[in-house]
């Protein structure tokens, strides 16, 4: 796929468009083939002008980036969204398409991945969305956020609150455990979307760029802890991220997630069948094994994601990124700003389901 690209929906150049051809010229009394002898030419009004309401909506021209954006900020009709849609399945056929080194297909991602989630999204959590303001327009950042949930399903809210929330349509690549690249199918959509692995290389490399990076510093404990401890952030690890931000610059963005931790109300661990399967945790909710496949449903509670005001680190010298004493209390700030965010949204929070 190096050698891919993206084309214009509407570069078409083996048939032109009817309101692009000059009209035929005919004479006086004269008729096209199978014409009626009866049916006389209609001569246009006087004075009439050909307005841009004239010209065929599938004639006007669709760029990527529009396409590309979310249905509300498309522009168009039907038919336009057709013949966009019919355009993407030729160049996925052809390959005509771009991948980055990551795997990461933008063009999938936009037009299939989000609009898969945006109805979860929208109308299952219902996701408010608050401080987005706090991203920056471009650049690199560090996003950083609570874990939850028993199934990652808050790394994907967040991706889609970013993409449709934020005035510039900025894309977040998560950094994912190595489970997710395990798995089959889940492998291939994860590099699809522009998740990486969680190390200190994709990272940087993705904030060289200019990238938004979403990273859970919680892991595997803070989504397969218990429901008793929900909204109790659990330890950030070793702070590497904070280093990985020292490194490059970019600004720390907390990151409070309320209504996760309800989906699947954790109320046990079949630790044994975990083992077998080589999963962290197996989960046991109110609904899961009992009810089968139907226990895996999630409940639809009434989500809350805010963007804390971003923490600096571009005033630290290089060698900050060596010093433990630094990223102790940077790694500490970020966590306790997120858990007083936590507390006060779920003060302001009427119900879990409203």
């Amino acid at each position: 796929m190096a050698d891919a690209k993206v084309i214009p929906f509407d570069d078409d150049r083996s048939r032109g468009s009817a309101a692009h051809r000059p009209p035929r010229r005919r004479g006086a009394g004269s008729r096209l083939k199978g014409e009626p002898a009866g049916v006389r030419e209609v001569q246009p009004l006087p004075g009439r002008t050909i307005l841009q309401d004239d010209v065929p909506v599938t004639d006007v021209p669709v760029t990527p980036e529009e396409a590309a954006s979310p249905p509300e900020r498309q522009g168009g009709g039907w038919d336009q969204r057709i013949a966009g849609g019919l355009a993407f399945l030729r160049r996925r056929l052809t390959g005509d398409y771009e991948v980055d080194d990551f795997g990461y297909d933008q063009e999938l991602t936009d037009q299939v991945l989000m609009s898969m989630l945006r109805p979860l999204y929208e109308k299952y959590f219902r996701v408010e969305v608050k401080g987005i303001e706090n991203i920056p327009s471009e650049g690199g950042a560090l996003i950083v956020s609570n874990h939850s949930g028993t199934l990652p399903l808050d790394g994907l809210m967040m991706q889609v609150a970013v993409h449709d929330n934020h005035p510039d349509g900025r894309h977040l690549r998560l950094l994912a455990a190595d489970l997710v690249f395990m798995l089959p199918v889940v492998n291939e959509l994860a590099r699809k979307a522009g998740h990486t692995l969680a190390c200190a290389e994709d990272a940087e490399r993705l904030l060289e760029r200019g990238e938004l990076v979403g990273v859970m510093p919680e892991g595997f404990k803070g989504i397969g802890k218990p429901f008793g401890d929900r909204y109790k952030l659990q330890r950030f690890g070793r702070g590497g991220f904070v280093s990985t931000a020292l490194r490059q610059g970019t600004p720390i963005i907390p990151c409070s997630i309320v209504g996760a931790e309800e989906i699947y109300p954790m109320i046990g661990n079949a630790k044994t069948l975990a083992r077998l399967l080589g999963f962290p945790y197996f989960p046991i909710t109110p609904t899961f094994p009992w009810l089968g496949p139907l226990g895996a449903v999630p409940l639809p509670t009434k989500w809350t994601i805010q963007f804390g005001e971003p923490i600096p680190t571009d005033g630290y010298p290089p060698e900050a990124a060596e010093d433990p004493m630094l990223m102790f209390n940077l790694t500490d700030q970020v966590r306790e700003q997120i858990q007083h965010t936590l507390y006060k949204l779920l003060v302001q929070r009427r119900s879990v389901f409203f």
